[in-house]
């Protein structure tokens, strides 16, 4: 389904053209228009869909050099987005490059309006939305198969984009498919009014959603238990978004995930980031990627090129033909590994499987003085831009896990924006807060289940603390888009109460404001809206 559904997106970029859009302008520059398409061949539903999907990921539809927006083609895709604010912006991740902007993110300091990468976000979070309320508004004038089912897909998508907009910034612009065709300015919409939309939204579709193995080649594609994923982590959020919290709430549909959705661990932890890992049991959705269909600087080629470099590594050993020598991690993330102490062999005689994908250097032999191997990259960053600060980070590869591959300078890793050890580390959180419907001892259970999986030792009833779950959700999910909104809710990212390498700009760390807890407005929204109000401390 992978490779098909990527054809389908070239079909149909043939026959329509979306124009860029903001949310004051929700109707779509069009070719042919999608009502006009639709009444021509109701089966071309199935590549305007992936076309969607594809808004994620890719930049645009004439290859890696295109872009939906008018934003550089290789900066601005959705899901380099999520990886600068949610994996830079927290403690696991930095970037080196120095660009500004970037800077501010990896530093966490200094946000303003103006960082283009705030605006990358709102942007791409503004075309995919009313391009989604275009074809809803299609919907029903025109007949297609499947319609109740497309037509969850469509909203889940659209309620996916909304997440990120609640998340990052905290509110926006509600616009639906009644607004299609509307130029005059739209009103300011609270964090918690498009928390209830997105709630009320997908209450609405998770039934309509097709359950996995309900329809063969469905990988890809929204589920059920996607939407269940989704309204789980819009729950666990709830305190943070609206002020009241909603454990219980959550429970239920991680309690789905779990019980309904047909899903299991992979049999090996690197499974779910090699270039095959579409055959893994456990990603319950994927932003896709292809090496030659689906180009991209924005997909996981992000994540695995800005990894590697060819000063202290050799790309072609994970699967790439090109290093950007961007990305490394910071101790506060290998660091929770195996005893935490600054030396090599902290990673590379760790059982734990996650401690070793981390690039220590090749050995230039022994210190004479202590006797201690000598790594080309030091354990402690203090210099983000030296490259060889900090350990690049070789989770995420473009390797087969199974069989043989050949090195392509774009990723064909597919990206697990939703997987089953997620779910399992979010029941085990909610249980320690006392959800409903969850147990200490499954939730011990669940958490054994991932680290043993990755030779990682069990743990006792005594040790699941809260500190515990927020340290585990980093060696399992760090650069997964996730740490930044996971800090927050355990009341970690702003403050002084934790500190990491160069948070606030320093160093060591400082403590920084709880403004930055959502980012500033971009200045182009607020131009464009006079009914848009800027975050306080911006």
């Amino acid at each position: 389904m992978k490779n098909y559904f990527n054809y389908i997106l070239i079909v149909l970029i043939s026959l329509v053209t979306f124009g860029c859009t903001d949310d004051l302008n929700t109707k779509p520059l069009v070719e042919l228009s999608l009502e006009e398409l639709l009444e021509r061949d109701p089966d071309a539903v199935v590549g305007i869909l992936s076309r969607l999907y594809a808004s994620f990921a890719l930049s645009g539809p004439d290859g890696p050099g295109s872009s939906d927006i008018s934003d550089d083609a290789g900066e601005s895709p959705f899901l380099r987005g999520i990886v600068n604010l949610q994996d830079f912006t927290a403690d696991g991740m930095k970037n080196r490059w120095g660009d500004d902007g970037l800077d501010q993110l990896t530093t966490t300091s200094d946000w303003t309006s103006n960082n283009k990468f705030f605006r990358y976000l709102y942007n791409r979070a503004y075309y995919t939305i009313p391009q989604c309320n275009n074809l809803l508004n299609v919907l029903t004038s025109v007949d297609v198969t499947n319609e109740e089912a497309v037509n969850a897909e469509v909203r889940f998508l659209r309620a996916l984009a909304y997440y990120y907009i609640i998340d990052v910034f905290g509110k926006g612009v509600l616009v639906t498919e009644n607004e299609v065709g509307i130029s005059t300015p739209l009103p300011e919409a609270s964090r918690t009014e498009l928390f209830n939309f997105v709630e009320s939204e997908l209450l609405a579709i998770e039934p309509a959603l097709p359950a996995r193995g309900e329809i063969s080649d469905y990988y890809g594609r929204a589920t059920n238990t996607a939407a269940q994923m989704l309204l789980s982590k819009l729950y666990m959020n709830a305190e943070v978004y609206t002020g009241t919290a909603r454990y219980d709430d959550a429970a239920i549909y991680v309690n789905k995930v779990l019980n309904e959705g047909g899903y299991m661990l992979a049999s090996d932890f690197r499974m779910n980031f090699s270039a095959d890992n579409n055959t893994s049991p456990e990603i319950i959705f994927p932003l896709i990627a292809d090496a030659v269909i689906s180009q991209s600087f924005g997909n996981t080629t992000y994540i695995v090129n800005g990894s590697l470099s060819t000063e202290t590594m050799s790309p072609n050993d994970f699967g790439s033909t090109e290093g950007w020598t961007g990305h490394r991690a910071t101790s506060a993330w290998y660091g929770l590994y195996c005893g935490g102490v600054e030396n090599s062999d902290q990673l590379t005689n760790c059982d734990d499987i996650r401690s070793q994908l981390f690039w220590i250097g090749k050995d230039l032999g022994t210190d004479p003085d202590t006797m201690e191997p000598i790594d080309l990259h030091s354990f402690n960053m203090l210099d983000y831009r030296e490259w060889t600060d900090g350990y690049p980070s070789t989770k995420f590869r473009n390797t087969n896990f199974n069989g043989t591959s050949t090195s392509t300078s774009f990723s064909g890793t597919d990206f697990p924006l939703f997987r089953l050890a997620d779910a399992y580390l979010m029941y085990a959180e909610l249980a320690i807060r006392g959800a409903a419907n969850t147990s200490n001892s499954e939730a011990l259970n669940y958490v054994n289940l991932v680290r043993n999986r990755s030779n990682a030792s069990s743990i006792t009833s005594s040790q699941l603390t809260e500190d515990f779950i927020i340290n585990e959700r980093a060696r399992e999910l760090n650069l997964e888009g996730h740490r930044r909104s996971d800090l927050i809710r355990f009341n970690k990212f702003t403050g002084g109460s934790y500190i990491w390498p160069w948070k606030g700009g320093t160093v060591n760390g400082t403590s920084i404001s709880d403004d930055y807890k959502v980012f500033p407005i971009p200045a182009t929204a607020l131009q464009a809206n006079p009914n848009l109000t800027q975050n306080p401390g911006y």
